[in-house]
């Protein structure tokens, strides 16, 4: 059967995996009665909940006897290396674009990972039934992208279509016609789109792509056979990048991918995607290869991490009381595990063996990373994000600057500009982008925008979207004020009272509720003041057995701020972490005794 290897990239909530659903619907893949979730391609339980695309996926549709492999990528530049592995594995790339918001920073980044491979994307201007949407323009804006970018003349040569994923058709037109569903974008990709290149050599060739855990067949490692062919039980070798042999095996089972479901396949052959089994070292960007071949293949370089966290054991006093998971042990093993699939990852063990450095893309990755681990029963002390710096030649001090998109209301974008320039964000372009909203693009230093994602909200009301993408390491920029406000820290162990927090309310707004255990150090609220005070939040009021009609019998409290795991880990400072369980997250001071806090802060002080 002919083949298409293609990939769909796009900037977040463009549609990608909604593009997936109608491709495999209309092409027959699913029988006539059977019942499908939408965005079939989001499995992982975080990837449902928070509507985003996390891991590259890979499925297969038959069009007009030809078998196309789609695979699927995430739109968050903190998942970037997923994107840059995955476009050596295909020949061709649909560009998907909201037709109202235009090309985002996360397009920018993808497209030109695709263009330096030597793809020739096939743009699709996607939601052209929105009512704010204006394709001929996004167009225009998509063209001068790719100029920008470098494109040769076949590449700035690109087929355009316009369309709706969730109400299923695509045309050369964006009026339509809307009765011939995909079929234009399946047509076109059979015409535009090349045959794998497949090497003459008849050895067979793989680089690996994705690692996954199978409960049943164990390691499984996806790619696509670049020569030759394989067929279960055949002996084969893994070769590193540089040609040292990682080890060698037997291949157990190949599986392919046939619609959304994976089938064992007798042979597997040159220029098809497939997974295989049966190997316990080989990784991703190793390359799989008969025992014959000495020469690994060339993988693309992954761009460098540019934050990194300390995940620490817990030693809070509460800690084993939530999860199963608590030793250095199961945390090394677990991190290990997770940095062989996702190359993107950096795992460093700290001299005490008691904490990590996790170095990472952004907040996001690390922070999906941790939320999945405290999912499976691991209890953790997070540190507060830090920017991973670079020195240069002269010995300069470099850091990550990043290039930030904001789209928000006119009357909100002075108190943006100001609060920009306050982190050191040089502002390059503010334009008007539709409906009494601009388009504000700055170059920030990743330090500066860590944690700026609330104030953003609070500032705009709601209203605004960020969007940040990885520039340049450049000349450090200088120090950047960071919270404005000191914290209220508990003073004893023991079960919060309503009666203490509701007078506590004055000193500024709590993070516990009432009944919650809370222990000597830990972070109940934010004081409205720029230092740190300690409360009583266990006193209870004094009874008597005089019988009073006042009014404070009912306590009433303010609604306490609700700390998710994203928001905490911007919120915290230098001296305190994040503690985190598969049931709770809680705020601490890096010393829970006062006597310690002061000490170290004086020891700071004459340094």
């Amino acid at each position: 059967m002919k083949l298409r290897n293609i990939a769909i990239i796009a900037h977040v909530d463009h549609g990608k995996t909604t593009l997936v659903d109608e491709l495999l619907k209309q092409s027959g893949t699913y029988r006539e009665n059977q019942r499908v979730a939408e965005r079939v391609m989001d499995s992982n339980d975080l990837e449902k909940e928070r509507g985003i695309t996390i891991l590259a996926k890979a499925t297969s549709i038959v069009w007009k006897d030809t078998r196309i492999n789609i695979v699927d990528t995430p739109g968050h530049a903190d998942f970037g290396g997923e994107v840059e592995r995955i476009l050596n594995m295909v020949d061709g790339a649909i560009v998907l674009v909201d037709a109202a918001e235009g090309p985002m920073p996360q397009t920018k980044f993808v497209v030109g990972k695709a263009l330096k491979v030597g793809l020739r994307p096939i743009v699709a201007i996607n939601k052209v039934d929105r009512s704010d949407a204006r394709p001929s323009e996004v167009v225009n804006e998509v063209f001068d992208l790719f100029a920008a970018l470098d494109a040769t003349d076949e590449q700035l040569d690109f087929h355009i279509l316009y369309g709706s994923g969730r109400s299923g058709w695509m045309a050369k037109a964006p009026e339509g016609p809307q009765d011939q569903g995909m079929a234009p974008l399946l047509d076109l990709v059979l015409d535009h789109v090349p045959e794998p290149k497949v090497a003459a050599d008849s050895q067979f060739r793989m680089i690996g792509t994705l690692l996954e855990a199978n409960p049943f067949l164990g390691r499984m490692i996806t790619g696509r056979i670049t020569s030759g062919s394989i067929k279960p039980n055949q002996s084969i070798k893994v070769l590193a990048q540089d040609g040292t042999v990682v080890e060698q095996g037997r291949i157990s089972k190949i599986m392919a991918f046939r619609g959304i479901e994976r089938q064992a396949i007798e042979e597997g052959v040159a220029g098809d995607i497939i997974a295989i089994a049966g190997l316990s070292k080989g990784t991703v960007a190793d390359t799989f290869c008969d025992l014959g071949v000495t020469e690994p293949l060339k993988a693309q370089p992954i761009d460098p991490p540019t934050v990194t966290m300390s995940f620490i054991v817990n030693d809070s006093p509460l800690a084993g009381t939530e999860g199963d998971k608590v030793t250095s042990r199961v945390i090394r093993d677990r991190l290990l595990k997770e940095a062989e699939g996702n190359v993107a990852l950096k795992i460093e063990e700290a001299s005490d063996k008691d904490s990590f450095f996790v170095s990472g893309r952004g907040e996001l990755q690390l922070s999906v990373l941790i939320e999945t681990m405290r999912r499976e029963g691991f209890e953790l002390s997070i540190s507060r994000p830090r920017v991973v710096l670079q020195k240069d030649e002269a010995g300069n001090t470099l850091e990550p600057v990043e290039e930030v998109v904001i789209d928000v209301d006119e009357e909100h974008s002075g108190v943006v500009v100001q609060k920009m320039s306050e982190r050191r964000g040089e502002m390059l372009e503010m334009r008007p982008s539709g409906g009494n909203r601009l388009r504000l693009v700055f170059r920030a230093p990743t330090r500066g925008l860590i944690g700026y994602q609330a104030d953003l909200m609070t500032d705009t009301r709601g209203t605004a979207i960020m969007n940040r993408l990885f520039h340049a390491y450049e000349p450090y920029k200088g120090d950047i004020a960071g919270r404005r406000n000191g914290v209220l820290i508990a003073n004893s162990p023991g079960e919060a009272v309503a009666y203490a927090l509701w007078n506590l309310e004055d000193r500024g707004p709590m993070m516990i509720e009432p009944g919650w255990k809370v222990y000597q150090g830990m972070i109940v609220g934010e004081h409205t003041r720029d230092n740190d005070l300690e409360v009583n939040v266990l006193k209870g009021k004094q009874l008597t057995n005089i019988r009073t009609t006042s009014k404070d019998e009912a306590v009433r409290l303010t609604p306490p701020i609700r700390m998710t795991l994203e928001r905490a880990l911007t919120y915290i400072q230098d001296d305190e972490r994040v503690e985190v369980t598969p049931k709770s997250i809680r705020l601490r001071k890096v010393h829970l005794d006062p006597n310690e806090r002061k000490r170290s802060e004086k020891m700071k002080e004459t340094a």
